[in-house]
């Protein structure tokens, strides 16, 4: 821990790229654990990649937002220490962004401004015809599938099975990495596509990894934590 905190000390530049972790930490159970196939097979019969792709929700659109408001949404949940941390880092001039797979929306709730979010926001809904803006609120309010009053079926900005990132969200993930002389990975276990793969834009001095179980670039960093995120970031706090 000593030397985690020397490095993050001697940075000028960090970016951060996180994953579930952060999320489990506030609560929010992840969908692709052993615990969360078993609940969307039991209750649908089909696993969770199905549910969330874009076919299942163009052609199931009632399935879809019946497992969708059950399992993925959250409004309760609280930014953790590692949200809170990161934050900080960002608000003392040395944390460049935060690139995230949550949907969540808690790192902006801690306080980040500078957030690149891979795989959308539950909190940005569109209608698939006329693009009118719906709130979550908005959302959890109407039953069934959600409508919009032009009668188009309204979609979370969330990207779905099947579909590809925005181009625009994953340059700028891939700038803030590049200039970054320090890059913390922290909460994932580096098993999903493309965002795994955003490692390998880092041209820095320090890769700190940050996770409790080893992951396939453990070899290539300076530094692997095996401790929950949140805890051992806990000391930017003070």
């Amino acid at each position: 821990m000593k030397e985690l905190r020397d490095y993050i000390d001697s940075a000028k530049k960090i970016v951060f790229l996180g994953g579930a972790g952060l999320s489990t930490e506030s609560g929010i159970p992840d969908f692709r654990s052993s615990d969360g196939v078993f609940k969307a097979v039991s209750a649908y019969g089909v696993p969770p990649e199905t549910l969330l792709s874009i076919d299942f929700f163009e052609d199931y659109p009632e399935i879809f937002y019946d497992y969708y408001k059950k399992f993925l949404i959250y409004p309760d949940a609280k930014p953790n220490k590692a949200h809170k941390a990161l934050a900080k880092l960002e608000q003392i001039g040395k944390l460049n962004a935060v690139v995230t797979q949550n949907i969540d929306g808690l790192h902006q709730a801690a306080g980040s401004k500078h957030v690149c979010e891979l795989h959308g926001s539950v909190y940005r809904n569109h209608c698939t015809k006329c693009r009118r803006f719906y709130s979550l609120d908005q959302i959890m309010q109407m039953k069934g599938v959600p409508t919009c009053e032009c009668g188009g079926i309204i979609k979370p900005d969330v990207v779905l099975y099947g579909e590809g990132l925005d181009n625009a969200v994953v340059t700028d993930a891939i700038r803030s990495i590049r200039e970054a002389d320090t890059m913390i990975v922290g909460g994932t276990s580096l098993a999903v596509y493309p965002a795994a793969g955003l490692i390998d834009y880092f041209r820095g001095d320090t890769l700190i990894v940050i996770n409790l179980s080893p992951t396939p670039r453990d070899r290539e960093a300076t530094i692997c934590v095996h401790e929950k995120i949140g805890e051992a970031l806990s000391f930017l706090l003070d």
